[in-house]
């Protein structure tokens, strides 16, 4: 293959000091030996991305930032020292994972997320809200040819991380699991992983808006937490069928506190409830007694491996996954995130780097 004209500047969207957003030409960067260089076509947004400009995790961030880590696109340079696959040409995606060193502990049984000397994509290096961007060639994501870029873009950090939980949750097919924050990106996509996997949604989010698009997904029922007088331990338990046992997993995609704790009261006896978002200064208070005798599993799930990966990716390839995108230009990053914060995105953004 020719290979591609690259060119030396690019626009790009950069977090600097006082953690201001601006918008503005930087150089195209250089692959080391061991990355590729890809042209990212379409980058989704992520609530870690408003994290990320917010810079209110307790997690040295990079400064000035280049955020984004769900950007899908096409390899156009690769370092001296990587093999023949990723290739010029090829269709890849770059994930929040950017790199891990491949030899600790962590990284030889699969957990690459936990190694010690991870590289995060849009966190500690520079992300997907650029028009060029570098990554580990032996972490891109191989994805399909003819892919939609833009419906797959989701799927490199929103699908896989709700598909790694939902096989942490530990549910088999035919038995529930309730997904709090049913009606925003990630769980829009839950939703349909689970469904995929045999697993009946018990959808929990608010207004009247979100529940339609929740079912229209696939859930097989509906809590709105913003109806007045709602009891959502209750409304759960009764979603769950004439016992009320309550769900056998609980996938937490909240961006607030209180949903973690509700958790615990409404899963069912040796269920297990999975924290996948992460609200900024959130604590977790469980009551320990109860917790105990009804055995109840309390775990986080934190992304997933390249094995993770490539099977979420396969759901997709096999028309199993349709992420609800919006398509947004990367020049409107902004705007995107107002919404975001205000709580009003259902679906995901998707950014079209070309506008």
């Amino acid at each position: 293959m020719t290979q591609p004209q690259i060119p030396k500047e690019q626009w790009a969207q950069v977090i600097e000091g006082d953690n201001k957003l601006v918008f503005k030409q930087i150089p195209v960067p250089t692959p080391s030996p061991t990355e590729v260089l890809v042209h990212i076509l379409y980058s989704g947004v992520c609530h870690t991305d408003l994290h990320a400009l917010h810079n209110d995790w307790p997690l040295p961030r990079k400064t000035p930032l280049v955020g984004g880590h769900e950007g899908a696109g096409v390899v156009v340079a690769k370092g001296s020292q990587v093999g023949p696959s990723p290739a010029i040409g090829d269709a890849v995606g770059i994930k929040w994972l950017n790199s891990s060193c491949l030899d600790c502990s962590f990284c030889v049984r699969g957990d690459e997320s936990l190694c010690p000397h991870a590289t995060l994509s849009g966190y500690t290096v520079d992300g997907t809200f650029q028009q060029y961007a570098v990554a580990d060639a032996k972490h891109v994501a191989r994805l399909p040819k003819g892919v939609d870029f833009a419906q797959v873009a989701p799927v490199l950090c929103a699908g896989l991380t709700v598909y790694k939980g939902l096989k942490e949750s530990g549910a088999r097919p035919g038995e529930q699991v309730a997904i709090v924050g049913a009606g925003g990106g990630l769980g829009s996509i839950a939703i349909q992983y689970a469904k995929a996997m045999g697993l009946h949604v018990i959808a929990v989010d608010g207004g009247q808006e979100k529940g339609e698009s929740c079912k229209k997904l696939g859930a097989a029922s509906y809590v709105d937490f913003m109806k007045p007088g709602v009891d959502v331990v209750e409304e759960v338990k009764a979603a769950s069928g004439e016992e009320k046992l309550g769900p056998h997993g609980v996938l937490l995609l909240a961006p607030s506190e209180k949903p973690f704790l509700q958790a615990t009261q409404y899963v069912r006896a040796h269920g297990t409830v999975v924290l996948i978002a992460m609200p900024a200064g959130a604590k977790l208070s469980i009551p320990v007694f109860d917790t105990v005798v009804r055995m109840v599993t309390v775990k986080g799930s934190y992304v997933g491996s390249r094995e993770d990966t490539a099977e979420a990716v396969e759901f997709f390839a096999r028309g199993l996954i349709h992420a609800p995108v919006k398509v947004a230009g990367l020049s409107e990053l902004k705007g995107v995130f107002e919404e975001m914060g205000a709580n009003k995105v259902i679906g995901r953004y998707v950014l079209d780097t070309s506008k």
